[in-house]
């Protein structure tokens, strides 16, 4: 897997790259299952059923890194965190940051698009009951590391969606090389690390807990916190206009 992300020269080639990998057997049989077996209300679309690959800007100043595709959310649609309750809290927040063109997220061509913010995940495909394995996890990381080298140069923060994401992106960060604190920070919400990446650029890393509905339904998880941990992570990149 590093052979073929490593090789990507842009995050759009990274992307049709992710997409059709292959790589870990459960994952596979996993998102392909319920992408024919499917929910009942989504039982006329069609499903992705394959490794959603990041979006957004293509030289964000901001990256979000979350846990991986929703089984009837990305790996239905296509999109990161398009078509689930947790997509509707991420992107609402964002709009509300003026980083996103619209408030909502239904499906890959719904005109959506994000300005100086992309998102990644610690793995690409569905996994069973939102918990992919440490070796899953280990085989995806790859894909991270190269997606972190290519946006270097101009990412000013990298924002952690629950401690799946937190740890995915303090290891793709020491594995580049960057300056990371040790012993590493834990994760918290509103926790923030420094980052230096190896040219000395300074990259936030800020803990968010993640928009899943047993943070967001529990009142865990708030829009005002969700809204001071994107404002924390971006600071001031200017509103998102619809093309």
């Amino acid at each position: 897997m590093r052979t073929l992300a490593d090789a990507a020269q842009s995050v759009s080639e990274l992307a049709a790259r992710v997409s059709v990998c292959r790589a870990c057997p459960r994952l596979v049989a996993w998102r392909e299952d319920v992408a024919v077996e499917k929910r009942a209300a989504f039982r006329g679309q069609p499903y992705w059923g394959r490794p959603a690959a990041s979006f957004g800007d293509e030289q964000p100043r901001m990256l979000i890194v979350g846990l991986a595709p929703a089984a009837h959310g990305a790996n239905r649609t296509g999109r990161m965190f398009t078509g689930d309750r947790s997509g509707d809290w991420l992107y609402a927040a964002l709009h509300r940051a003026g980083l996103a063109s619209q408030p909502d997220s239904t499906h890959a061509g719904d005109g959506l698009t994000l300005r100086g913010v992309r998102i990644a995940a610690a793995v690409h495909c569905a996994p069973p009951a939102n918990a992919p394995t440490t070796e899953e996890k280990a085989t995806c990381a790859p894909w991270l590391d190269r997606e972190l080298a290519l946006l270097a140069p101009g990412l000013d923060g990298v924002l952690a969606l629950g401690g799946i994401g937190w740890t995915a992106a303090l290891q793709a960060a020491r594995r580049l090389g960057w300056a990371v604190p040790r012993p590493a920070p834990r994760f918290g919400h509103g926790v923030i690390a420094e980052l230096a990446t190896t040219s000395g650029r300074r990259v936030r890393l800020v803990g968010c807990y993640h928009v899943s509905q047993q943070n967001t339904f529990t009142g865990k998880l708030t829009e005002a916190m969700l809204d001071d941990a994107i404002v924390r992570c971006s600071g001031t990149l200017g509103p998102c206009r619809p093309t």
